[in-house]
């Protein structure tokens, strides 16, 4: 008995030494980590719509969207952040949308995807062919719509495409709601 109990209290010990450990790591980590995220977020935004000068945050209930603004303070388009469950991850998109909500740019910025199948959504050969296109013409192939999915990975293609799909229309209601124009 008394060598079960000298076991129990061993992995006791080491359990709640590694438990104080990861806690310290994390504690020293977690700020270095949300301000490298929010950074590549920014960066993405900018990416998505390159002659943007200034972005203003706006919320439209649970949906937070960006307005894109060039050096004259007037609106050139909208940016936001899908976020869609593929085959194994969520799979969050920076969209850039011009004026008229038609999709200028958009960069998946978070995957776990299966690497070399769904994981290659974020090759930009296959992002690119979102730019152009109209909330019509974003969905899988498979669906109707222009785009041509990730060959073995229609989960995650569809997706992502749906993911800003849904982005789309929500934006559309916000900012005909906000007394904008579709």
């Amino acid at each position: 008995m008394k060598y079960y109990l000298k076991l129990s209290g061993i992995l006791l010990l080491i359990c709640v030494v590694a438990s104080g450990t990861l806690a310290f790591v994390n504690k020293k980590t977690a700020p270095k980590i949300e301000k490298i995220a929010v950074e590549e977020k920014e960066a993405a935004m900018l990416f998505v719509l390159p002659e943007t000068k200034k972005f203003s945050k706006q919320s439209f209930g649970d949906f937070t969207y960006f307005l894109a603004e060039d050096a004259s303070g007037a609106v050139i388009g909208y940016v936001f952040v899908a976020s869609g469950f593929g085959y194994s991850s969520y799979i969050k998109t920076v969209v850039g949308l011009k004026k008229d909500f038609t999709v200028n740019c958009i960069k998946v910025i978070h995957q776990a995807e299966t690497p070399g199948l769904g994981a290659r959504c974020v090759e930009r050969k296959w992002q690119d062919q979102f730019d152009g296109k109209k909330l019509s013409q974003i969905a899988v192939k498979k669906d109707g719509g222009d785009i041509v999915s990730i060959t073995g990975s229609t989960i995650t293609s569809r997706a992502v495409a749906n993911s800003i799909s849904a982005g789309i229309r929500q934006l559309e209601s916000a900012v005909v709601q906000k007394g904008g124009k579709k």
